[in-house]
């Protein structure tokens, strides 16, 4: 893929943020890893949606130096970075600070899986980081969000869930490419209004029961998948 495609197609996944309301004036970004050249493009730092052309859109290598382009690179470059290098299974990354999905980390809580369309997209709670401690902010601030996050994940499959919550912060979700990571970051968005209004109405609600989440989750994602057409 040329450097101008790869520009394109991130910043056609950044206006989708935009399209949807899921970012306020420049409170989001999205980026796109091309394994094979080993680079990342990634949306310009503190350039507003409706401002920002194909040719705004800068790339980075691995190691967050700028190849190509006249901006400066997101300010959480690092973040999308130190996660292409650590999420082998990855292409694309999206952060935003919507507005349900970011209540939940300010609160500093897990999204509890309640019902079948969170089991849909994500196997299981949708976990909250740990808080950055004074030594990890003291470092490198937007790296160690991404160590946050794969802290978080140990264990954890970030294909199985797509989606972190990152204390006191906001969300980043990830997936194949970065069309389908703003995919997930709208899906968590609405699953994160869901759990809300779903705890209002009822405060010591129980997840959902165990069998019904596998089902929800493999009949769409497990090996013998049968949503959807083949």
């Amino acid at each position: 893929m040329s450097y101008l495609e790869l520009k394109r197609e991130v910043y056609e996944a950044n206006m989708q943020l935009h399209h949807r309301n899921l970012v306020v004036y420049t409170w989001g970004n999205v980026s796109q890893v091309d394994r094979d050249r080993g680079v990342v493009a990634i949306k310009p730092s503190g350039v507003a949606y409706e401002d920002m052309q194909v040719e705004d859109i800068v790339v980075v290598d691995l190691d967050n130096q700028v190849v190509e382009g006249k901006m400066r690179p997101s300010s959480d470059t690092k973040t999308h970075t130190h996660l292409y290098r650590h999420f082998d299974s990855i292409g694309g990354v999206t952060h935003t600070h919507s507005t349900y999905a970011t209540a939940w980390a300010q609160a500093q809580e897990s999204i509890p899986c309640l019902g079948t369309t969170h089991a849909d997209y994500a196997y299981g709670p949708i976990p909250c980081t740990a808080v950055m401690s004074d030594a990890q902010i003291a470092r490198d601030y937007e790296e160690e969000t991404g160590v946050q996050i794969t802290d978080c994940f140990k264990g954890k499959s970030p294909v199985e869930t797509p989606m972190v919550i990152i204390a006191g912060h906001a969300p980043f979700t990830w997936g194949k490419n970065a069309a389908q990571s703003v995919y997930h970051a709208v899906i968590l968005e609405e699953i994160a209004k869901m759990a809300y209004l779903t705890r209002t109405l009822k405060q010591d609600v129980k997840p959902l029961k165990q069998g019904i989440l596998n089902k929800h989750y493999l009949r769409k994602h497990g090996k013998d998948a049968y949503y959807g057409q083949n």
